[in-house]
């Protein structure tokens, strides 16, 4: 089942719960606009290279449309409309007023040397600029895109539209008008959702067992927050095995061992004696009460979701479970806490550096923190309450809130 079609699922069955018309259904799941360009750009050692690339503005009920720009060989039409989607229910499910947008260029970017992927960023902007701005659309970065590459993008629309424009994306470097707390803010956010529902369900988290998937920005944020928390993290994945310790990881020597080597995977010999190195899909199986998918999409699939073993899963990444997936977990009684709920912390701070962009003001990292558990407090409260009350997986209850919330606008 490609992305849009999983969006399309989890929407279907929230409009059964809230009873929508089908016109309703059909307006919730077409994109407002699809926008397509060819970028050409020059190249290092001559010639030129042109690469597809999409703007999807999905919907802007709320607000104006919202979501990053990724540089990867898989984006498409349809998974750029999948991601734009879910960024109209992200937004929602936190109360935040921005709809949902995405962008991405179907390029390999360790193909492109830094001067070609600045250029690649002018060419996006320039292609679509006219449907960009403070109150049309809010890019951020996203794979393969930074801090560096919202700059730029910064200085050509700022260059295009002659005057200052710092509100019209985020993600940007903290000296030219990023906010504080937005490099962490994902895996911040999740902790604070998985903080609320271990309170609900009265655990004690210094008795529980975590397995990570993926070990990058999200992931390695979240092994830390979890540590912290007294959560024992016995396995921690990367693109080139588990490393798994029954005893716990030292998270922040393995860590500090894949900068340094690559892979976590490099940190086994230092782990002790009960250390393993183990396949890459094994962390999702492992003997544990939290699993955290914080890679990629489809990894908790029909063919896994049985030997799942965790009660709880925290969906970092974005669509880590599929539909087929999600039923089994929930006939196992697993609570999973959809994408849309816990990675949404990214998105909420990029809104609170929008605030800050528009007003001229600086936010502290302890007003950005503060801010940031207070919603994601409250929003985990509204899915958590909505899904009790009607007796349904908090992915349910997630995608019904927000498309309830979309149709008030």
């Amino acid at each position: 089942m490609a992305a849009f079609q999983y969006f399309k699922h989890n929407t279907s069955k929230a409009a059964d719960l809230l009873g929508l018309s089908e016109e309703q259904r059909t307006k919730l799941m077409t994109p407002d606009r699809v926008l397509r360009a060819e970028l050409t750009i020059p190249l290092d050692g001559g010639g030129t290279a042109s690469f597809p690339a999409y703007r999807v503005q999905f919907n802007n009920r709320r607000g104006p449309y919202k979501g990053g720009i990724r540089f990867h060989p898989a984006a498409d039409e349809d998974e750029v409309s999948a991601l734009a989607a879910m960024m109209a229910i992200k937004c929602a499910v936190v109360g935040i007023p921005f709809g949902g947008g995405k962008g991405g260029v179907s390029v390999d970017p360790k193909k492109l040397s830094h001067t070609e992927t600045h250029a690649l960023a002018r060419e996006y902007v320039k292609a679509f600029a006219e449907h960009f701005g403070p109150d049309i659309d809010v890019p951020a970065p996203d794979m393969a895109t930074n801090p560096e590459i919202m700059d730029t993008m910064l200085a050509e629309y700022e260059r295009i539209v002659g005057h200052k424009a710092p509100a019209m994306i985020t993600g940007k470097s903290i000296g030219n008008g990023g906010i504080l707390g937005r490099d962490t803010a994902t895996a911040d956010g999740a902790i604070i959702v998985l903080r609320a529902l271990l309170k609900d369900q009265n655990v004690d988290a210094s008795k529980l067992r975590a397995a990570i998937q993926g070990a990058g920005n999200a992931g390695a944020q979240a092994a830390k927050l979890l540590s912290d928390m007294g959560v024992s993290i016995t396995a921690l994945a990367d693109s080139q095995g588990t490393l798994v310790v029954a005893n716990g990881i030292n998270v922040e020597l393995a860590c500090s061992i894949k900068e340094k080597e690559g892979s976590v995977c490099d940190a086994g010999t230092q782990m002790g004696d009960d250390s393993q190195i183990l396949g890459t899909e094994a962390v999702i199986t492992e003997p544990v009460e939290i699993l955290v998918p914080a890679a990629l999409e489809e990894q908790i699939h029909q063919g896994n979701a049985k030997d799942v073993k965790a009660g709880i899963v925290l969906e970092i990444a974005n669509g880590p479970t599929t539909p087929e997936a999600d039923e089994i977990l929930a006939a196992q009684g697993v609570a999973v806490v959809p994408d849309v709920l816990a990675n949404a912390g990214g998105v909420t701070v990029s809104y609170f550096e929008w605030l800050q962009n528009r007003s001229g003001e600086t936010w502290t990292a302890l007003q950005t923190s503060d801010r940031l558990e207070e919603i994601m407090n409250d929003a985990y409260r509204d899915v958590a309450d909505f899904a009790l009350f009607r007796g349904v997986t908090l992915r349910e209850a997630a995608y019904a809130l927000a498309l309830s919330r979309i149709l008030e606008e």
